[in-house]
């Protein structure tokens, strides 16, 4: 994912896993290995995985984490905590304003010339007062996170939280006469990116308000509204604003040119050292903020939840979630790791209604989803690949409401979204990522009985363009696309944010062709078939942007996808060459990256890269193949593409980013399976039980779902198609408790010894030949076994060319 800030540095690997051992240590004897306490939240916080370690449901609305100085909100190495931040998107790879509603106890004095001087508003300020902190002790598991701060005299911060609501546990030194609690509205995630912003002080326990802020990338304005309520009466309090502070004064109200707005709360510590907060927080009003908190806040007669009780709530759901995943084998960091990824990937799209099912719609309207939930934040295009398949699988009906929330945006906007933030379509990212998104959910199942209005839907967006007025991109470059079959290059075509296809037409011809195909299937299903027939026709577009005579001295290979200008002619940059490690024309790759981008006709890709021996040779260049033989532990991290940004001048292999996630699969569909598990294996080796424990950004679990799958011993292969890959797992068995009350077995004994290569595979007893199985058979169940070797069989399991799944979209033989 995009962003205007790389890593500045990078620790050790050796000595962030230190690090972590010290402050996960309490954590380790004080409960058993139970799977919410597997989970690491700090996996990922630390060279810009973008993961937050705070605490928040399965698909949580709202979610409690540290501030830093980080775009993405916290990082691991940050020198202070800003505040505690109750909204999050987990993995982003651009600057989020994320965080709101900015919480932290301190203690001093708040009076004229004191630490917080009401005539100075500058001493408000949360890069002046954020505390420093240590992570000796610090604890991040499902559900449940703490951390000593230790300035103001040393004090124990706690969160925990539920879908809805959230409670914050603040203990104070025992010679803290008394403590203070700063909501500051205006900083949100130190960003100064909020427009506008109210807080008011309500009785003696509680403070409520509203904020509004950029989204995601410096998006459209939304607007956060929020209700935090205490466990005991504030014997004092405040706000202030542009002017300073006003003891008493109950109300504050702020623009996006006055950069400081918020209110204080001060505790007697006589009766008690600790003050528990219970928050939440919505999209559509005050008053869904309000119901948020009684609903799910309090215990139902009208006395907030204790901080005990809603932790054991929360973990207790998250035992539930996770434990429908059951690992055997392995070794602590490596269980670790796993139930962390399925935590990440447990995390989105968010829960958009509030309790009573209100939300608001991409009309700006309220609307009710009443007997479902809507849901928001949906980074497709990073989750199209991995993370919504997992979802389809493991949670069916959280996957049926997540498509019928695409549906309603489609619906209530006018057109489906790209990157669609809280209530709008932030444009982020390019290509057509919705349709692979919802081909797969019908393809799983997960549409049934609102096929013909996905289909609707999916139609116009493939056959349009939104109009100008709409707030939605679409597929910009369809005009041309449609017209000539490719969407040109051009870099000053306007965009309605941050990205538009002209200006990267290679790599949205190459998507725009697999969503086409990705559609054919569900339109010859519906009835469709001159639609079907015109979409698979569509699927081989890529054919418009390959370059049969490109050529790469380094390398010797030729034959490469290369951008086209508007009347069809080749681009070729100033330097009057055009280099396919260059930049020009590609998302976030280039062309040797995005060279392998036609999943739904691999036959006739290896045709044009000189067959499937050619085709194995360019693929053992781009995975250092040789490489990763000699150093199965550390070839990845040395040969690869290292930094998550560093998407420009390369020609390998890059984990960090989505566009070559599908490629180690490669292999098995050229007869090569042994060759899958090599590289894959050697992917694993960059997950590990530290802060840098994620491969470049999570990108909202796209990543970590790619590990799971990687782990579990079967991957999804083109969109639409249902075909898993079948390749070695990570552990010698996995039970997967589907919803339908069916449990699906991976066994492979001696699968964590090392590299292991398949010599036979079996579905309930049945020898499995084939490299691939419909996901349709995984839902119903049952055991799929694998029989493993130390040394692969060139000539055995999975090698002959009818072991491979058949092309979605074959070429049309004339």
């Amino acid at each position: 994912m995009p962003s205007a800030t790389a890593s500045r540095f990078r620790r050790p690997l050796a000595a962030a896993a230190c690090l972590l051992a010290v402050s996960l240590a309490p954590l380790s004897q004080a409960a058993p290995a139970t799977p919410e306490r597997e989970v690491n939240t700090f996996i990922g916080t630390q060279d810009d995985g973008n993961t937050f370690p705070g605490a928040s449901a399965p698909f949580g609305l709202i979610q409690v984490s540290p501030i830093g100085l980080h775009y993405a909100g916290w990082r691991y190495d940050e020198e202070k905590i800003l505040g505690f931040g109750h909204s999050f998107v987990s993995g982003a790879g651009c600057w989020e304003q994320g965080g709101q509603v900015s919480v932290l106890p301190v203690t001093g004095s708040i009076a004229p010339g004191g630490d917080f001087d009401t005539g100075d508003a500058k001493s408000f300020d949360q890069k002046r007062y954020g505390a420093r902190y240590t992570h000796d002790g610090e604890v991040g598991q499902a559900g449940y996170y703490r951390v000593r701060l230790t300035d103001y005299g040393g004090i124990d911060a706690e969160a925990t939280a539920l879908t809805r609501a959230a409670a914050e546990r603040y203990t104070f030194a025992a010679d803290a006469g008394s403590g203070h609690v700063l909501v500051n509205v205006s900083q949100a995630n130190n960003r100064h990116r909020v427009t506008g912003s109210q807080v008011r002080v309500v009785g003696d326990r509680a403070v409520e308000g509203q904020l509004t802020t950029l989204s995601f990338c410096g998006g459209h304005q939304y607007t956060t509204w929020f209700r935090i309520e205490f466990d005991r009466p504030f014997k004092a309090f405040g706000v202030w604003g542009q002017a300073g502070g006003t003891p008493g004064a109950r109300f504050s109200m702020e623009s996006e040119h006055d950069p400081y707005n918020g209110a204080w709360l001060s505790f007697d510590l006589e009766d008690g050292r600790s003050v528990t907060a219970i928050s939440a927080i919505s999209h559509v009003d005050i008053e869904g903020a309000r119901e948020n908190l009684r609903r799910e806040g309090s215990d139902g007669n009208g006395r907030l939840l204790g901080f005990d009780a809603m932790r054991k709530r929360a973990q207790a759901d998250w035992a539930r979630e996770l434990s429908s995943v059951k690992v055997h084998g392995g070794s602590k960091d490596e269980r670790s790791v796993f139930y962390t990824a399925l935590y990440h990937a447990l995390l989105q799209p968010m829960t958009g209604s509030d309790a009573d099912g209100r939300y608001r719609g991409y009309d700006n309207a309220i609307h009710v989803a009443d007997g479902w939930t809507y849901h928001e934040y949906f980074s497709l295009w990073d989750t199209y690949r991995s993370q919504n398949q997992l979802l389809a699988l493991l949670r069916p009906q959280r996957a049926r409401d997540i498509g019928r929330s695409l549906l309603a945006i489609d619906a209530q906007g006018g057109w489906l979204p790209r990157w669609g933030y809280a209530d709008f379509d932030s444009n982020v990212m390019t290509g057509d990522p919705v349709t692979p998104f919802l081909a797969d959910l019908w393809r799983y199942g997960a549409l049934q009985g609102m096929e013909q209005e996905a289909w609707q839907a999916l139609w116009k967006n493939a056959e349009g363009v939104p109009p100008l007025e709409s707030r939605h991109e679409g597929r910009a470059g369809n005009a041309n696309y449609l017209k000539d079959g490719f969407v040109f290059y051009d870099r000053t075509f306007p965009a309605k944010g941050m990205d538009v296809d002209p200006h990267q037409g290679g790599s949205a011809t190459l998507e725009y062709a697999l969503a086409d195909c990705a559609l054919a299937p569900m339109a010859a299903a519906l009835g469709h078939a001159d639609a079907a027939a015109t979409l698979r026709a569509r699927a081989g577009n890529w054919r418009k942007v390959w370059d049969a005579d490109l050529a790469e001295a380094d390398t010797g290979f030729a034959g490469f996808p290369r951008p086209r200008m508007q009347g069809g002619e080749w681009f070729t940059p100033p330097t009057g060459s055009y280099d396919p490690r260059s930049h020009y024309g590609f998302h976030e790759g280039t062309s040797w990256q995005y060279q392998w981008l036609v999943p739904q006709d691999l036959p006739s890709l290896a045709q044009a890269m000189g067959g499937r021996e050619a085709m194995g040779r360019r693929l053992d260049a781009f995975f250092a193949y040789d490489e990763l033989l000699a150093d199965p532990e550390g070839a990845a991290r040395k040969a690869w593409v290292a930094g998550p940004y560093s998407y420009y001048g390369q020609y390998r292999f890059n984990p960090n980013n989505e566009p070559t996630m599908h490629v180690p699969g490669l292999y098995s569909l050229i007869g090569q399976p042994w060759k899958t598990a090599t590289v894959l294996r050697a992917a694993q080796t960059l997950f590990t039980n530290a802060p840098n424990g994620v491969t470049g950004n999570d990108d909202l679990g796209t990543m970590s779902a790619w590990y799971l799958f990687g782990a579990m011993g079967f991957s999804p292969l083109m969109p639409g198609s249902g075909q898993m890959l079948l390749h070695p797992p990570r552990f010698d068995r996995i039970d997967i408790a589907l919803e339908n009350g069916r449990t699906l077995s991976v066994r492979a004994p001696g699968a964590n010894d090392g590299v292991r290569y398949i010599r036979s595979a079996s579905l309930d007893g049945k020898p499995q030949a084939a490299t691939w199985v419909d996901v349709g058979r995984l839902q119903q169940g049952g055991t799929l076994a694998y029989a493993l070797d130390a040394t692969p069989d060139t000539q055995g399991w999975g090698t002959h060319v009818a072991d491979a799944p058949p092309a979605l979209c074959p070429a049309v033989v004339q």
